[in-house]
């Protein structure tokens, strides 16, 4: 437990670190905390696959790291500033485009992020999706000014088409979570250059439904879609909570997932760009089907088909609090959308 303390506590020092620095330096320092802190976590259990997760994860972000290094030097030779703000050399803004998109999984370099989130517990998979992309998108936010737009619109919609396509056939309910990651991150990246306030509204949001979700899926102990069809007899108010949970990730209209979704394409129209904002629309109905495949199989009372587990026995166990409230936020949210827009 105390190993663990510590880890956890290195884990949201290293994100403060970069959130808060004005140097580059500060900022890497700060990255290279968190990479180092989540290491152990993901290979806790010494299953051969949480190893080879640890070790993808370590050559990923010690890559992307190195670039943003090398971005930020190449930046101070040709202007003489280490200033997180001033990055104005062009190919140190393409470098750490890069890098970012590296160290966040955005396609296409976002193949590690499903194999290394497969080989994870479902907690630190928690904190793979949420804290840990904290930092890196604080950095895009501070450089948004000074990247380039056409290149963040073709990774975007690259990522949104590959978190659904990839989603599509999936059985394992830690890799389906990892698409959907991909996928919502390219919603991020479309509006950073115009709104960026809007992209960490967007995370905020992402966040809190993720962590909803992963917590009722710890909850159950559900690792993949055969055991998640015979979860509604065990515990039907948890899957009840998963059903409108998934539907929020999904941005369907009354729950809190549409918020985001809706102010990025209005914000896209303005700025005209209504083919761009078509096309992540039409390709988000990918991540729908696969959502509404989970919420399915969440909510069925007799799976169609025997599966290899027994049925399982109603436990009445109490709903954690922080599911509650999670789950709540993340369904709960959009009446409350003028308040919001406001604040960004």
């Amino acid at each position: 437990p105390q190993a663990k303390l510590i880890f956890i506590i290195s884990l949201f020092l290293g994100t403060t670190f970069t959130i808060s620095s004005n140097h580059w330096v500060m900022a890497w320092t700060g990255l290279e905390i968190n990479t180092l802190a989540i290491l152990p976590l993901i290979s806790k259990s010494h299953h051969p696959r949480a190893v080879e997760a640890a070790t993808k994860y370590f050559l990923v972000q010690a890559t992307a790291s190195t670039l943003v290094l090398f971005s930020s030097m190449t930046n101070a030779w040709y202007t003489g500033q280490w200033d997180i703000t001033q990055l104005t050399h062009s190919t140190s803004s393409l470098i750490l485009t890069a890098a970012i998109s590296m160290k966040l999984g955005l396609a296409p370099f976002h193949f590690w992020f499903p194999e290394v989130l497969q080989g994870s517990p479902l907690t630190t998979g928690l904190l793979l999706s949420t804290v840990m992309k904290f930092p890196p998108i604080t950095l895009l936010f501070m450089t948004s000014q000074s990247l380039n737009p056409s290149l963040l619109t073709v990774l975007a919609i690259l990522s949104v088409a590959m978190g659904g396509w990839m989603g599509l056939n999936q059985t394992q309910t830690r890799k389906i979570m990892a698409f959907s990651s991909i996928a919502h991150l390219g919603w991020m990246t479309i509006i950073l250059v115009y709104y960026p306030k809007l992209t960490l509204l967007n995370f905020y949001l992402y966040a809190m439904m993720t962590a909803a979700v992963f917590l009722t899926l710890n909850s159950m102990k559900v690792l993949k879609l055969s055991t998640l069809m015979t979860a509604w007899t065990k515990a039907p108010s948890l899957s009840t909570i998963l059903l409108l949970t998934l539907l929020s990730l999904a941005g369907l209209p009354p729950l809190t997932g549409f918020l985001p979704k809706w102010l990025i394409i209005q914000e896209l129209t303005k700025q005209d760009m209504a083919p761009a904002a078509m096309i992540i629309s039409l390709l988000s109905l990918l991540g729908l089907f696969f959502y509404l495949r989970l919420a399915y199989c969440a909510t069925i009372t007799l799976p169609p088909h025997t599966t290899n587990h027994m049925k399982q026995w109603h436990v009445n166990k109490p709903i954690s609090p922080s599911i509650a409230v999670l789950t709540t936020l993340s369904i709960m949210l959009l009446p409350i959308s003028p308040m919001l827009a406001t604040l960004v």
